[in-house]
């Protein structure tokens, strides 16, 4: 998964995105546990299905660390999660690839809480 954080930190848009202090505190206050919770509950809900209607427009740029994590991740959209992941459009994701895409936007935020 190092491997993919490094590609992406190449990326001069993906490399753009960092946690604002409002971000760190809101972890802190909240706890990893939970911040990985919403994590998996925006994944599923916006990321997980075949069909999106909105693909591409699904993530708030801001709002929430995992919101910017996954841009950062380019965990954001399909097309996006083709791109850089290669986890095919066009079909629900499976658990495995779910997992996955979580565990990158949490080590990302993880290596940003320790910057």
């Amino acid at each position: 998964m190092n491997d993919i954080l490094d590609r992406l930190s190449k990326s001069k848009f993906r490399s753009s995105f960092h946690l604002k202090e409002k971000d760190l505190i809101y972890i802190n206050e909240k706890g990893l546990d939970t911040i990985r919770s919403h994590a998996y509950d925006f994944i599923t809900k916006r990321l997980a299905p075949k069909d999106i209607p909105n693909d591409g427009k699904q993530t708030p740029m801001r709002g929430h660390p995992v919101f910017v994590s996954e841009h950062a991740t380019a965990t954001c959209c399909r097309d996006c999660l083709y791109k850089w992941h290669h986890i095919e459009k066009n079909k629900e994701l499976t658990n495995e690839e779910v997992d996955y895409i979580v565990n990158i936007i949490m080590l990302w935020i993880e290596k940003e809480m320790h910057k």
